[in-house]
């Protein structure tokens, strides 16, 4: 069983920065993928994911060069750095853990957090 939490959403500026925090209980975590997702209207969104050693990592495109992913096991914590970020990067956002292959699509993963908003004003 793995647990998430959520941290450090917010209300940044357009082209201002914030740091979100998905710190996990749970031993399994440490072996599991994790996934940021986001949500505004209707579906929820892929992001980034990142494989449990940090070998392999993927964005969706509309965050490259922008976001990055990475994760601390020893802390049980995955990051997502989002840089520049642009009113559209509104949303409510969701880590998830789970498997370690399909990482952009949510059936990968078992375990969700509670989600943290970000809201970016023009």
């Amino acid at each position: 069983q793995v647990q998430l939490v959520e941290s450090g959403g917010g209300l940044v500026q357009a082209g201002g920065s914030l740091r979100l925090s998905c710190a996990a209980s749970g031993r399994a975590f440490s072996w599991s993928g994790v996934g940021w997702f986001r949500q505004a209207s209707g579906e929820r969104e892929f992001v980034a994911a990142i494989n449990w050693s940090g070998s392999s990592i993927v964005y969706a495109d509309s965050v490259k060069g922008r976001f990055t992913i990475s994760r601390d096991n020893a802390k049980n914590t995955v990051y997502l750095q989002m840089n520049s970020l642009k009113p559209e990067d509104t949303a409510v956002y969701y880590c998830a853990a789970g498997e370690n292959k399909g990482l952009q699509t949510p059936r990968a993963y078992h375990y969700w957090g509670q989600g943290t908003q970000v809201t970016v004003s023009s």
